[in-house]
């Protein structure tokens, strides 16, 4: 009878240990490396990777499509045409909570999108007869890139051609000239599209894409080594890549979302709201700079959720992840990132007219507070 009850007692005492154990797998994630690892691969695979893909599909779109206004120079022509920027443009903002990798270190995102356009240099430009022929010429592309600067170049020189007063312009205000440069501009801006994406992905990429990065002699490889920026991440803790630890590839994740959070809402929108700079203003005549941020805000919560929408899986996502270190903190995420896209939604359209109305000032302050927080998700992933 006592060895019954003995056995009895060791049984319930197994239980009692095992019980707690399984709860916790139940609700969230094995906090190990492999796990990290895991939570990478799906953050390049499907956050990264489609993002880019996307990108680069609609720069190459938008350049056809300039190309065939150009021989055809009607409105309907020219809508689709700015639906298609617009588009390509979505997908960029998209993709800046992860500035950090090629879009930095082959300084892209200066190259692509600085603003606000120098109207000026843009009036000089086209007086010049030398430079219009360069442009109109068959590495006209190559050109821009090379010649015009960061202030001609990118996004916001097509949508001055394109667009005025948030709409598309009416088709005969857009000259030859006009269109000559806006092509040149498009190429140079599809370059440096595919040159994201074949940098990230390598050999995923289009075979077209990556011919074009090739003939270009454009870097794609970290450190001119031989790691696209994808495997760099996703060997985080390994030997070769530039991350000593797979938590310091999740901490660089959360530290793109924790700089783009901040400059929406201390630069994008804080520097015309306070009068520091009232003209910097993103993308001004498409009227699109509210969309421009919201995007921005989606890059964070494509980033902290695992995938784009319909690439989600939220099982090795940061979000599940920080969940189960520390499931306050998640939470303080999760309410941060809704009441940064609810409080840029309230905010009056269009920014360019409004930019002081208060309703801004409550937008920056939550973009700033989801920054914030950010801070505490690398807090506890640095103490775990």
């Amino acid at each position: 009878m006592k060895k019954n009850i003995m056995r009895i007692f060791v049984a319930v005492v197994a239980l009692a240990i095992v019980l707690p154990s399984c709860k916790k797998k139940e609700e969230g994630l094995e906090l190990t490396d492999e796990t990290q690892v895991a939570v990478i691969e799906q953050f390049v695979n499907h956050t990264i990777a489609p993002t880019y893909t996307n990108l680069a599909n609609n720069t190459d779109l938008l350049v056809e499509e300039l190309t065939a206004l150009r021989a055809d120079m009607t409105q309907t022509n020219l809508e689709k045409v700015c639906n298609t920027f617009l588009t390509a443009r979505a997908w960029w903002e998209m993709s800046e909570a992860f500035l950090f990798g090629a879009a930095s270190d082959f300084g892209i995102d200066p190259h692509i999108d600085s603003w606000p356009l120098d109207v000026d240099a843009f009036n000089t430009m086209m007086l010049n007869e030398n430079q219009i022929q360069a442009m109109d010429g068959e590495d006209g592309d190559v050109y821009a890139g090379e010649k015009l600067g960061n202030s001609l170049l990118g996004f916001h020189g097509i949508e001055y051609i394109l667009f005025a007063n948030g709409s598309p312009k009416n088709i005969a205000q857009i000259s030859d000239l006009d269109m000559i440069y806006a092509i040149a501009v498009a190429g140079d801006l599809r370059n440096r599209c595919f040159q994201l994406e074949v940098s990230w992905i390598g050999n995923v990429a289009a075979k077209a894409h990556r011919d074009k990065v090739e003939e270009l002699e454009l870097n794609t490889t970290v450190n001119g080594g031989n790691f696209s920026y994808g495997q760099n991440l996703k060997k985080a803790g390994t030997i070769g890549s530039t991350y000593t630890s797979s938590v310091n590839g999740l901490m660089a994740i959360i530290d793109g979302c924790k700089t783009i959070a901040d400059e929406v809402g201390t630069s994008k929108i804080g520097k015309p709201y306070n009068g520091e700079d009232p003209d910097y203003i993103e993308s001004p005549y498409s009227h699109k700079s509210i969309e421009d941020f919201y995007n921005n805000i989606l890059s964070i919560e494509n980033a902290y959720y695992g995938g784009i929408e319909g690439q989600r899986n939220e099982t090795y996502s940061l979000h599940n992840y920080i969940k189960t270190l520390n499931a306050d903190v998640d939470a303080k995420v999760v309410a941060a990132i809704n009441n940064a896209k609810s409080k840029i939604k309230a905010m009056p359209v269009p920014f360019v007219q409004n930019y002081q109305d208060p309703a801004n000032g409550v937008a920056a302050k939550a973009c700033q507070n989801l920054d914030d927080v950010l801070s505490e998700v690398n807090r506890a992933l640095s103490e775990n």
